[in-house]
């Protein structure tokens, strides 16, 4: 029984490892140490530490072309053509674009030309004036845009402000531009000197820019009347040789239209920017006779009968 015992207690000490000693039986035992696990950042410092393919490994393949020859120069060989391959037209070989066909397309992409000419019936006139650099006292000055419109300055007045450390001084400048064949605008503009505001002024009238409508005589088709504010005009056309006949800012907008025969009256207020707008406002309600007719759907003959 007791060497039974001490046989079965021999045996688990040589097979088994201690409990509180794992080094007890070496030499009988082989243990498993698991591999450190390599951070990113260890690899990045050390990128010859770690190696994903080992060159035992059964997973890398390589091929080699022992029949090829480096410097063989290779030759292309295409695909033959089907037969009822038809070769596309050549760009050169379709019609020239015209002039104004290149014109639109060019609008098209960039915008209006700075000539002030439209082919695709943009709004050329809501441009600012062209800024060019001079060197004189280190400012800028800029030039009027060259797109056929003459600017005449009706009024420039010294307006101030009241703020909370004084009053702040100020130059309000009204100008109305046309191009003398029918077209004409009204602008206001406030800087704190006179030729800025002046400059502001024309931009804004580019802005609102109208069509004034004319006879042959260059004169009103009818009567028209204005209000805006507490300015009110009345503008009557006038027979051939009469000229314009008006005073103000009326005078001066009839002019930049173009306007060579008419009648023009200020009823209400003397203020030129609210009479120069009323002119405008009396303008737009007039109508030609040819419009009349084709909304009535009638000739022209039967307007006066």
């Amino acid at each position: 029984m007791a060497a039974s015992s001490l046989s079965t207690f021999s045996s688990l000490s040589l097979r088994s490892p201690s409990r509180f000693s794992p080094f007890q039986s070496q030499t009988h035992h082989t243990f498993f140490i698991p591999k450190p696990i390599l951070s990113p950042f260890y690899l990045l410092l050390n990128p010859t530490k770690f190696d994903p393919i080992k060159p035992n490994s059964t997973t890398a393949e390589t091929t080699f072309f022992d029949n090829t020859d480096p410097e063989e120069i290779s030759t292309y060989d295409p695909p033959e053509r089907p037969e009822d391959f038809i070769e596309p037209a050549s760009f050169d070989d379709g019609p020239m674009e015209s002039e104004e066909e290149i014109a639109k397309a060019y609008e098209e992409l960039y915008g209006a030309a700075y000539s002030g000419e439209t082919f695709l019936g943009n709004d050329i006139y809501a441009m600012d004036s062209k800024v060019k650099k001079t060197t004189s006292f280190g400012k800028t000055k800029k030039e009027k845009a060259k797109d056929g419109f003459d600017e005449r300055v009706v009024q420039v007045r010294r307006v101030t402000k009241v703020v909370k450390g004084g009053k702040q001084l100020h130059f309000r400048a009204v100008v109305v531009v046309g191009d003398k064949k029918g077209q004409v605008g009204v602008g206001v503009g406030k800087a704190k000197e006179v030729i800025a505001a002046v400059q502001k002024s024309a931009v804004n009238a580019r802005r609102n820019i109208i069509t004034v409508p004319m006879t042959k005589y260059l004169t009103f088709p009818h009567r028209s009347e204005g209000d805006f504010g507490a300015a009110r005009v009345m503008l009557r056309p006038a027979a051939p040789g009469t000229g314009v006949i008006a005073g103000g800012a009326v005078r001066i907008v009839l002019e930049m239209a173009g306007v060579e025969n008419a009648l023009g009256k200020q009823l209400g207020s003397n203020n030129a920017l609210n009479n120069a707008r009323a002119t405008v406002v009396a303008v737009q309600q007039m109508r030609q006779f040819s419009e009349v007719a084709q909304e009535r759907g009638i000739p022209m003959e039967e307007l006066w009968k």
